[in-house]
């Protein structure tokens, strides 16, 4: 199937586009988008939809997992798309809901394993090939959620799922009260052996008084919300911690992506470690059910386009950020969740607000 979709690439666009990256080709290539859509809407019509019991039937559980109905909405019925593949490492399906289109890894983990994912050296995967031009990206997130993050001086700040404290490190340069929590030990270790003020803390928040007590200004999650097994009440936890006039950021993988489209289960934002994979049309849900008051996106055209150090030809740059704003987003989804109207009054004057 591989072999035959790139001689069909290469047929309609010939070498034109060889030296454009994979993660920039669908954007730009002429009419791709409207072709990767169009294949999308063909796949949601021909995926089986099945009850959980006939779905149980067909697929084996593992030690660690559990089968789940939808999170977002509670239907319990199933439309199978993925089977990602780590080679002899991992594997798992993923399931869409019928109801809602929420993406989902069914079986997932049990909360209580959760830790077995993260409790071998996860730390060599975050400071390792991971982390290159990471603290970039978080520069980037941050300039396009301005002012939020401008100035922390008198803020209070709370990374969860800190790991390493790369973010955490430039948050103490900017003046916030920051601490950060996560479930790998290791990690833990070098984030405090990298921050003067600011500091790691293993385990939950409540396991933690002075993050328990909440009144935080600015709540990020950065490349977490993926990896959490029980979002609702994950996220009724963040919106308690959070101050009046708050804001939480989040940066996740975009399940809306036409990078997932075009890809399918060899998409990048199915890793190992991922159990669910949101849109800007199903984590309204999430937060609206969890009492945030609204959301706001910022596009993700990719870090070397924001960077300036693509390689791509101004034409191309142009039409790459023309096919990421008129589709999906991007392949990574921007969004930051306002606590109240308060938050929504001091940090949206300048993004475009959708209130929930």
């Amino acid at each position: 199937m591989v072999s035959v979709k790139r001689t069909a690439a290469r047929m309609l666009f010939g070498s034109r586009y060889n030296k454009v990256p994979w993660g920039q080709r669908v954007y730009v290539r002429p009419g791709e988008r409207l072709m990767r859509e169009a294949q999308w809407r063909l796949k949601l019509r021909s995926a089986r939809v099945m009850s959980l019991e006939e779905y149980k039937a067909t697929v084996p559980l593992g030690e660690i997992e559990e089968f789940l109905s939808c999170m977002m909405c509670g239907d319990s019925r199933q439309q199978p798309l993925f089977e990602p593949t780590g080679g002899r490492n991992w594997r798992y399906h993923v399931v869409r809901c019928p109801s809602c289109g929420f993406l989902y890894r069914n079986p997932n983990i049990r909360p209580e394993r959760l830790g077995d994912l993260y409790a071998n050296s996860y730390s060599s995967f975050l400071t390792g090939k991971y982390a290159a031009n990471r603290q970039r990206r978080y520069q980037l997130t941050m300039d396009a959620f301005a002012p939020v993050f401008e100035h922390g001086e008198g803020r209070r700040l709370l990374d969860f799922g800190c790991g390493a404290g790369l973010f955490l490190e430039l948050a103490e340069q900017r003046g916030f009260d920051a601490v950060g929590v996560d479930l790998s030990p290791d990690s833990v270790e070098q984030a405090n052996a990298r921050l003067t003020k600011a500091r790691a803390y293993f385990g939950a928040p409540e396991d933690v008084p002075e993050i328990a007590a909440g009144g935080f200004d600015v709540i990020t999650l950065w490349s977490v919300l993926a990896h959490l097994p029980r979002p609702l009440e994950d996220f009724e936890r963040f919106r308690h911690l959070l101050a009046p006039g708050g804001v939480l950021l989040i940066l996740t993988v975009n399940a809306g992506s036409l990078l997932l489209k075009a890809y399918e289960s060899g998409w990048s934002g199915f890793t190992k470690n991922h159990l669910m994979f949101y849109s800007s049309a199903t984590l309204p849900t999430l937060l609206g059910r969890t009492g945030f008051g609204g959301v706001a996106y910022a596009p993700h055209y990719g870090d070397t386009i924001e960077a300036g150090t693509s390689q791509l030809p101004g034409p191309l740059r142009a039409r790459l950020r023309r096919a990421v704003e008129n589709s999906d987003g991007g392949n990574m989804m921007r969004a930051l969740a306002f606590a109240d109207d308060e938050a929504i009054s001091r940090w949206g004057q300048r993004l475009r607000v959708r209130r929930l």
